[in-house]
Order: C-alpha cells, then structure tokens, then sequence
C-alpha cells in the first residue's frame, strides 16, 4: 500500500541552483543600483548638451541617481538583502555616475583636467586593491572618509552642472563648487591612502 501511495505522489525536482542565486540577486536594493546605472546614460545625454533646461534637467536626474546610492545600502542592510551580485554592482555604478560628470565637466571646462585624472586615478587604484584583496579573501570595508568624499563629489558636480541653469549664480556656484571638488579630491586621496595601509597590514596578518 505504501508502495502505491509513493508511486502515485507527484515527482518534485529541487529547483536548479543557478536559479535560486538568481532569484536571489533580484531584490529592491539591487533594482536600485541598477536603476542609478540606467540614469548615467540619461544624465549624459542631457548634459551632453548643456543648455539651461537640460543641465537643470540633467542636475535633477544626477541627484536622483546619487540618492538611489544612499536608499540601495540602507535597503540591503535593512532587509538583509546584501549580495555579491550587489556587492559588485553598487561601487561600479558609483563611480560610472562621478566619472561621467567629471569627464563631462573637463570637456566643458569647468573642471580642471589634472583634478579629474587624480580622481579617476585613485578611484582605479582603489578598486585594483579591493579586488586583490578579495581574490585573498580579505574584505576591506568602505572608509568613513571615503563616504565623505563621495558626498563632496556629488555636490561639487551638481554645483558645477547648475551653472549652465542659474546664469546670475554661475561665478559663486563655480567658486563653491570647485571647492567642493578640491576638498573631494583631498579626502580621496587620504581614503587611498587608508584603503592601501588597510590592505598590507591585513596581508601581514594573514601570512603570520
């Protein structure tokens, strides 16, 4: 009787592993980082060609796509939906978003090209680091300066977007904005530095 029982219950297949990775990866912080990576395209488009609708336009997306940054880590933390695909994802689109505006800036003159070069790169730098240290399992976690300069970065661009729109305000909102950029690049510097003495002394302590 058993036997008939066990033969008439419908055969299950557990579900491919792939699959549930996948299944995993698809979650609203991850949906939100990929979105600030679908607004690059749009900010360049917009501010490809700087006229005064377009740059406020262009500044309101940026903002939009920098704040997305800020909602993804709060999502994947408050959620638990902290995963490798979105480990990968959130700092390449970080740094795509601040590239594209700094390239664009540099091609509009109103970022000083040596000032983009040492942005970029520490921002190479920084992620060679990450991802030797990750092929020796060791997790270097983001700097409290690092978080800082971003944030100087962010505002710095959007300044230095809007002075195509607010024409009256274009000189201060240069002056603060290349401020602002002058300070990014100071921290992002020293969050390098940090990143780089993190690194050896955990290869070190690895080794003893």
């Amino acid at each position: 009787m058993r036997v008939t029982e066990a033969l008439k219950q419908p055969e299950t297949h557990p579900e491919p592993l792939a699959s549930q990775k996948s299944v995993g990866n698809v979650n609203l912080a991850n949906l939100l980082t990929l979105a600030r990576i679908l607004l690059i395209p749009v900010f360049v488009v917009l501010f490809s060609s700087p006229t005064p609708m377009r740059s406020l336009i262009a500044a309101l997306v940026f903002i939009v796509a920098a704040v997305t940054d800020l909602l993804d880590g709060y999502v994947a933390r408050r959620r638990g939906q902290i995963t490798k695909l979105g480990k990968l994802l959130d700092p390449i689109a970080d740094k795509l978003l601040v590239l594209s505006g700094l390239i664009l800036l540099v091609q509009f003159d109103r970022v000083v090209a040596l000032v983009a070069i040492l942005i970029i790169a520490r921002e190479v730098a920084v992620t060679g680091i990450r991802a030797i240290a990750a092929s020796e399992g060791i997790v270097l976690s983001a700097e409290t300066i690092g978080k800082w300069k971003m944030t100087a970065q962010v505002i710095a661009i959007v300044l230095l977007i809007l002075e195509s729109s607010l024409t009256s305000m274009a000189h201060p909102l240069h002056l603060l904005g290349t401020g602002l950029l002058y300070v990014a690049l100071v921290l992002a510097l020293v969050s390098g530095g940090q990143y780089l003495v993190d690194f050896w002394r955990k290869v070190a302590t690895k080794r003893l």
